[in-house]
């Protein structure tokens, strides 16, 4: 489902990026193949450095079908920035990658809190945010974080997911597992 960032995918990644549905919403956009290669090799360079993390959304047949990023990590916080590709909507790899990504952060990094900034009026990545049981709306948790992502005027909602709130959630499907039997989604 994750793999480390390579330059043999960005030929397939970028026709998925620049999708008009998917396009506005990728924090780091690319008007050609040869700025998204730059702006590749830019993130390999800027993880080896401790500076981010960074993963390829793969599907079931290993075919690259998105990102999935942590940014501007500070006192073990960072921003959560994730695309999937256009036809790859409504099939379940968003919440996958993520949850991935998530015990990623939480136990090999030791990220204790992902922020994720939400504009007010993307539906499809608010309804995908309240999809997840252990975020919370940040807005007046962390009232900084949310007056730095809305210096002018209100444009994102701020959610977060706290190591915490994940373990817990975690320890819950597995209790709820063991007792039922199956899987709890």
């Amino acid at each position: 489902m994750l793999k480390m960032r390579d330059l043999h995918e960005v030929p397939v990644l970028y026709e998925l990026m620049a999708h008009p549905n998917v396009f506005p919403y990728v924090r780091h956009k690319a008007n050609s193949s040869d700025e998204f290669y730059f702006t590749t090799k830019q993130t390999i360079e800027a993880e080896e450095n401790g500076e981010l993390i960074s993963r390829t959304i793969i599907d079931e047949y290993y075919q690259p079908i998105g990102t999935i990023n942590l940014f501007d990590i500070h006192e073990n916080h960072g921003f959560l920035a994730t695309w999937i590709g256009q036809p790859y909507f409504g099939k379940g790899y968003n919440k996958q990658a993520k949850e991935q990504f998530f015990d990623l952060l939480f136990f090999s990094y030791e990220i204790e809190g992902i922020f994720m900034k939400v504009r007010k009026t993307n539906k499809r990545s608010l309804h995908a945010v309240l999809k997840l049981p252990y975020a919370a709306l940040g807005n007046e948790i962390y009232p900084e974080v949310y007056a730095k992502v809305n210096p002018d005027e209100e444009i994102y909602d701020l959610f977060v997911i706290t190591k915490n709130h994940y373990m817990s959630y975690q320890q819950f499907r597995t209790i709820e597992t063991e007792a039922t039997g199956e899987e709890v989604s």
